[in-house]
């Protein structure tokens, strides 16, 4: 049942070569934009993001002031991975039918087994989240994916898994603003919501594949209405306001291996500062990370390590400028 299952993206890609026109500015930030050779994902206008996003150029004022260039980027769901599943039908299912849940920091497969034990997981008879023939309660149309992600769910979702599938955003894009070069704070913003008098973004960062790395997932709610909304193995799921987006980093999405042992990078933080795994080649986690989960060395700058799987947190806080 506590099995973690973190699945590596099965496409290697090839190592990042930081080329000459790779910099640090006074405030030892990278500006990431630098040729490549990385396999399936591509170099489009300067950076690096998976075919089946949209990128250009485009003015921008960041949240200190500073007049200068974004990378606009438009993507809807992932070119590099599967999406779902989330639910399993039975709870004979292996977990290969399901997806993961986080609980006190650990991940657990959403399989069979996980759905017919939820009374002694939770401590709490009122789960019962299948039939007598051992069939899981699934929302299976739009309209009850919409109405069990509600924040007010009524009785009728009590005990049901909420599954939205990718059927219910083939219209839906997104739309991302980051800086083409980081500019370096001398103290750090946490996101909106989060610290005293916060004013910063909601949304962490954008994954090379275009999908957004999002605030913390509302588990007590979710599991105060005897809902259950797993992530699938990638650590996503799906509203479809918000589309197709992850509350953890599980490895399965497109990623940068880096020559020197260094953590892969996985994507970009908000502030257009380098977001890269937890953990480095020798599975340790840097051992100065400030209070944003970042750090400086000489071949990367300035840059985020995310947090662990069952955490439901990427990144802590800002030392960037980002855009409003």
């Amino acid at each position: 049942m506590q099995k973690i299952r973190l699945i590596m993206t099965s496409v290697l890609l090839a190592t990042v070569m930081l080329s000459a026109n790779s910099c640090k500015d006074e405030n030892n930030t990278t500006n990431f934009n630098h040729d490549t050779e990385i396999g399936t994902i591509v170099d489009v206008d300067s950076e690096l993001f998976l075919q089946g996003t949209t990128v250009t150029v485009v003015d921008c004022t960041l949240s200190n002031g500073t007049t200068t260039t974004c990378y606009q980027i438009i993507a809807s769901t992932p070119t590099d991975h599967e999406m779902g599943p989330w639910c399993p039908d039975n709870i004979s299912d292996d977990a290969e039918a399901g997806g993961i849940w986080i609980e006190n920091g650990e991940v657990y497969d959403v399989d069979g087994a996980f759905i017919a034990n939820m009374a002694n997981f939770y401590s709490d008879d009122t789960w019962l989240m299948y039939d007598e023939n051992g069939d899981v309660y699934v929302t299976n149309t739009e309209t009850d994916c919409i109405n069990a992600a509600n924040p007010d769910v009524g009785e009728d979702y009590k005990n049901y898994c909420v599954e939205c599938i990718p059927d219910y955003i083939t219209e839906l894009t997104r739309t991302w603003l980051i800086p083409t070069t980081p500019v370096k704070l001398t103290s750090y913003e946490y996101f909106a919501g989060m610290g005293p008098n916060s004013s910063g973004p909601l949304v962490r960062g954008i994954a090379f594949n275009g999908v957004e790395f999002s605030a913390s997932a509302p588990v007590d709610n979710i599991l105060s209405a005897y809902t259950l909304a797993p992530f699938d193995d990638a650590g996503g799921h799906i509203n479809v306001h918000q589309g197709y987006h992850y509350h953890a980093a599980t490895g399965k999405s497109a990623q940068i291996s880096q020559e020197d042992g260094h953590a892969p990078m996985i994507g970009y933080a908000i502030d257009g500062h380098g977001i890269f795994a937890q953990l480095n080649e020798d599975s340790t986690e840097p051992d100065d990370l400030d209070a944003c989960r970042g750090h400086y060395d000489d071949t990367r700058g300035y840059h985020y390590h995310v947090d662990a799987p069952g955490s439901n947190n990427f990144i802590n806080c800002l030392y960037g400028a980002y855009i409003y």
